[in-house]
C-alpha cells in the first residue's frame, strides 16, 4: 500500500481571506500574496471571474499558506479564532451556500500536525508513538468508510425521534467532500501553525505505515481526553453495534474488575468516589505534556461538579431543545454504559416530559458549551411546590471514554510502558500492522 493523501477540510464561509506565502499554481497562472475570495451566485468570485472550483498547487518546496479567522474548539468552552498555516494544496469548492477550504497532504505529515495540535510534544515518547499508530488508524479506517458509504445508501439515520424520546448521535458520516476535518469533530489538525517537535516526527518516522487491526479490518480506533476510570463501548455513544476491540475497560494495571456502572447504586458509588486509575493524576507536568494551553483551562476532569439554579436549567434545557418544559422537576438516568456514562436521560418538566440521548446530546442539552461527559449524577436543591431550587451534576472523565484514555495512557508511557502495551491495554483483541 502507497502512502495516501489526505483532504482535510479546515473552515466554510461566505469569504475567506488567506495569504499564499510562495508561488503558488492556479487556473495556469503562479500566483503568490494576500488573495481573498467570495461566494457570489452559486460560484467563487476571485479576481473578477466566478469558478465552481480552485486549487492552489504549491510550486517551491518550502511552499505554504496562511487562511485567516479559523474557528477552533467549536462549540467548547475554548471557542476562538486564529490564524493557521499550512503546507500542501489548498482546494476550494462550493458547500452549503458557502465556500470550504480544503487542504490536501500526505499522511504522515497530517499526523505529524493532528500530535503536535492534540497536545504537548513534550510527552513521552512510548505515549507519542502509541497516539500516532491510534491517529493514523482512526484516519484510514475514516477513509474506508467514507469510501464505503459513496457507494451507497444505506438508509443511514443518526436519530430515533418519537413523542416520548429523541435520541441522536454524531460521527463523521456527514463529511461527504473531504476525509476528515479539523477540528475537535475528527482530529484536532492546525497545519504548520504550531511548531511540531523532533521527538513527534521521530515517533511518527518509527511508527510509519502501523495501525491497528482487527481480523482483516483496520481498527476504529477512538479516543478521549479522561475516561474517569473506565473506558466506554462504541454502542454507547454512537450507532448501536459493538466492536470487539473496544470494550470497556478498567484503566488500571492488571486484571482489576469493573463494577457493574449500567447499575444506578454501582454508577453512584463509583461517581462520587476516586478509585485509583492511570487517568487519576494531578501531576501537572504530565497534565501539561497532554493539554495545550487552551485545555489547561480545565482543572477537574476526573471527577468535577457543576451546579445550576432552577431558572438556569430551564432556560439552558429550553434554548438547547428549542421545547419548554417549564420548570425542571427532574434528571433521571434511563440507560447507562458500562463505564457509567448516561445513554438515555429522562427530562422531567412541568409542561413536557422527554427522554434524550446519546452521550453527546446529553452533553450538549446540559451544558452552555459541552458537559465533560455523561457519566454524572445528579443531586437536587429544597423543593417548593415540587420544584426543586437547584440541580448539581457530579460527574466523572471527560470525552464519550471510548478506546484510549490520553491521560491514562500518558501516565502509562510516563509509568515505563511501551507503546505496544499502551495500546493493547485500550484495544483489547486488536494487533499492530505496518501497512506501508
Amino acid at each position: 500500500m502507497k502512502e495516501p493523501e489526505i483532504s482535510v477540510g479546515i473552515l466554510n464561509a461566505p469569504q475567506i481571506h488567506f495569504n499564499l506565502n510562495r508561488r503558488y499554481l492556479a487556473k495556469g497562472e503562479s500566483v503568490d500574496g494576500e488573495q481573498t475570495v467570495c461566494f457570489d451566485e452559486g460560484g467563487i468570485l476571485w479576481n473578477g471571474n466566478v469558478y465552481r472550483e480552485l486549487t492552489f498547487t504549491p510550486l517551491e518546496d518550502d511552499a505554504s499558506f496562511s487562511l485567516y479567522d479559523v474557528t477552533i474548539g467549536i462549540n467548547f468552552h475554548w471557542e476562538r479564532q486564529e490564524t493557521q498555516r499550512f503546507t500542501g494544496m489548498l482546494k476550494l469548492v462550493v458547500d452549503e451556500g458557502g465556500i470550504t477550504a480544503i487542504n490536501i497532504l500526505p499522511a504522515e505529515e497530517y499526523l505529524i500536525s493532528v500530535i503536535s495540535s492534540e497536545m504537548n510534544t513534550t510527552s513521552s515518547t512510548e505515549f507519542l508513538k502509541a497516539h500516532a499508530v491510534i491517529s493514523r488508524s482512526w484516519l484510514l479506517a475514516q477513509i474506508e468508510k467514507r469510501k464505503a458509504l459513496s457507494k451507497k445508501d444505506n438508509g443511514f439515520f443518526p436519530f430515533i425521534k418519537t413523542e416520548t424520546e429523541y435520541i441522536r448521535w454524531y460521527d463523521r458520516e456527514d463529511h461527504t467532500i473531504f476525509d476528515v476535518c479539523a477540528d475537535d469533530h475528527c482530529q484536532r489538525y492546525q497545519g504548520i501553525t504550531k511548531a511540531s517537535s523532533r521527538r513527534v516526527e521521530e515517533a511518527v518516522k518509527a511508527t510509519r505505515g502501523q495501525v491497528l487491526m482487527y481480523k482483516n479490518a483496520i481498527c476504529d480506533a477512538r479516543f478521549s481526553k479522561c475516561c474517569g476510570g473506565a473506558t466506554e463501548e462504541f454502542g454507547t455513544c454512537w450507532e448501536n453495534r459493538q466492536y470487539p476491540y473496544l470494550h470497556a475497560v478498567r484503566d488500571a494495571a492488571g486484571e482489576t474488575s469493573l463494577p457493574d456502572l449500567t447499575c444506578e447504586e454501582e454508577a453512584e458509588k463509583w461517581i462520587r468516589s476516586e478509585p485509583d486509575s492511570f487517568c487519576h493524576t494531578h501531576d501537572k507536568n504530565i497534565i501539561r505534556q497532554i493539554l495545550n494551553n487552551y485545555d489547561q483551562e480545565t482543572t477537574d476532569f476526573y471527577r468535577w461538579k457543576v451546579r445550576y439554579t432552577q431558572a438556569e436549567l430551564a432556560e439552558l434545557i429550553h434554548s438547547k431543545t428549542k421545547y419548554d418544559y417549564g420548570k425542571i422537576l427532574d434528571l433521571i438516568p434511563i440507560e447507562r454504559g458500562k463505564s457509567g456514562r448516561i445513554c438515555k436521560l429522562k427530562i422531567v418538566g412541568s409542561e413536557k416530559t422527554l427522554i434524550i440521548g446519546k452521550e453527546l446530546e446529553i452533553r450538549r442539552t446540559l451544558s452552555p458549551t459541552h458537559l465533560f461527559s455523561s457519566a454524572f449524577v445528579v443531586d437536587k436543591g429544597e423543593t417548593t411546590d415540587g420544584v426543586p431550587a437547584w440541580f448539581q451534576l457530579t460527574g466523572a472523565g471527560w470525552g464519550h471514554g471510548v478506546g484510549l484514555c490520553q491521560i491514562g495512557a500518558a501516565v502509562m508511557g510516563e509509568q515505563g510502558f511501551s507503546y505496544n502495551d499502551i495500546l493493547l491495554h485500550y484495544y483489547r483483541n486488536a494487533e499492530i500492522r505496518k501497512l506501508y
